[in-house]
């Protein structure tokens, strides 16, 4: 009897975890179901841990991203969703197994198992991380709350088909339930032996036949019905066996994956001080790295500026190279009259050099002519003395 409640008590909790299993598949495959609402959103960055090293942590998310609490009212679940535009990050169901741990003044994880994955928050303030931590907890002993009541609920529906299946086996055949007891048997007799203070020898046995067959009848009667509901315990008890077969071989498949989990969290855990190492040295980068965007963003700037000012320095020698065409233009237009001047002078310069020849060559005789008229004169002015 303690056998057959307790492996019908582990049936129910089974079927409950079954339940519970394909409902948070389900969740973990579709988007947000009819009822659910967030019920708390703050923004981080986003990491999950390296499948194949299981300590390095792999960003999801190249900026800080919305992380919220959903509720489903119909299910009555929590759920952690985050989403980089279309593609979600996190979709992770709270289970009252989980924990979640802060392992730096801004950063803190929880391990999913069913995703098989352990998820890492950065947060911009210590403040944040508190109040993230503070609805983790909460909402874990909500669903924590709501599983016990799910079983409770799973309890009551199965104890009473398990109380009948215990009186239908706890009526064994006996060879008191057979013959009947010495009780059974001896009211049947002095019922019979009553009416009658002195029965005659020849009524005596044929009464007393007549309630033996009646006994044997009912007691026949009896054993029809024991046998039937014996039939459909022993059925019943087939099936359960068989069921209790399956569940059994599905509960070492889950202790096995369990074992493995549990094996895959000691060794994560026994590197939790490089892990923490590693964390400290990312955030150092992030923060490099968030410095190095803030130079390059002012260096973009800078350079936009510079653009600017060298589309207006092309506005202007485009329209300083026009001009310059324009004064070469004039400028050989100035040329051909400078060369033309040119040749109308060196012609002047040559008719003067030839003028002035002309009249060196003039003077010359000039003076030849001068002199002869003074040489006359002269002879003159002799001759008028003479006389």
């Amino acid at each position: 009897m303690k056998v057959h409640s307790s492996l019908t008590l582990c049936h129910s909790t089974y079927n409950i975890h079954l339940t519970s299993s394909h409902h948070i598949g389900f969740y973990h495959f579709t988007s947000l179901q009819k009822g659910e609402q967030p019920i708390f959103s703050t923004r981080a960055h986003v990491f999950q841990i390296d499948p194949n090293t299981k300590k390095n942590w792999v960003p999801t998310s190249k900026h800080a991203v919305t992380v919220s609490y959903f509720y489903d009212s119909t299910r009555n679940v929590y759920r952690i969703i985050s989403l980089d535009g279309s593609k979600a990050i996190i979709n992770s169901t709270i289970t009252p197994n989980m924990t979640f741990t802060k392992t730096s003044q801004k950063f803190g994880q929880w391990a999913d198992s069913r995703a098989n994955t352990v998820y890492g928050l950065g947060f911009s303030s210590e403040h944040h991380l508190s109040k993230f931590a503070e609805k983790f907890q909460e909402f874990k002993e909500a669903a924590r709350l709501a599983k016990e009541k799910s079983q409770e609920k799973m309890e009551l529906t199965s104890t009473p088909s398990q109380e009948s299946a215990g009186g239908d086996l706890q009526s064994p055949l006996t060879p008191e339930s057979i013959n009947g007891t010495d009780d059974e048997r001896t009211p049947d007799v002095t019922q019979n032996s009553e009416p009658r203070a002195e029965p005659t020898q020849n009524a005596l046995p044929f009464s007393h036949s007549s309630a033996i067959s009646k006994h044997w009848e009912a007691e026949l009667a009896t054993l029809k019905g024991n046998n039937a509901k014996l039939t459909a315990a022993l059925l019943e008890s087939t099936a359960n066996v068989k069921q209790w077969k399956q569940q059994l071989a599905a509960y070492q498949e889950e202790a096995e994956r369990l074992h493995k989990r549990v094996t895959e969290l000691e060794c994560v855990s026994s590197q939790a001080n490089a892990v923490h190492t590693h964390k400290t040295e990312l955030n150092q980068t992030i923060q490099e790295l968030e410095e190095t965007l803030k130079v390059k963003e002012e260096e973009i700037e800078r350079l936009k500026q510079e653009i600017d000012n060298a589309r207006e320095l092309q506005e202007q020698r485009d329209s300083l190279t026009q001009k310059l065409q324009e004064v070469e233009i004039r400028n050989k237009d100035l040329e051909g009259q400078l060369s033309d001047l040119e040749q109308r002078l060196e012609k002047s310069q040559n008719e003067q050099e030839a003028f002035r020849n002309n009249l060196k060559t003039l003077l010359e005789i000039l003076d030849g002519k001068i002199f002869e008229l003074t040489e006359l004169r002269d002879n003159l002015a002799k001759l008028l003395e003479c006389s």
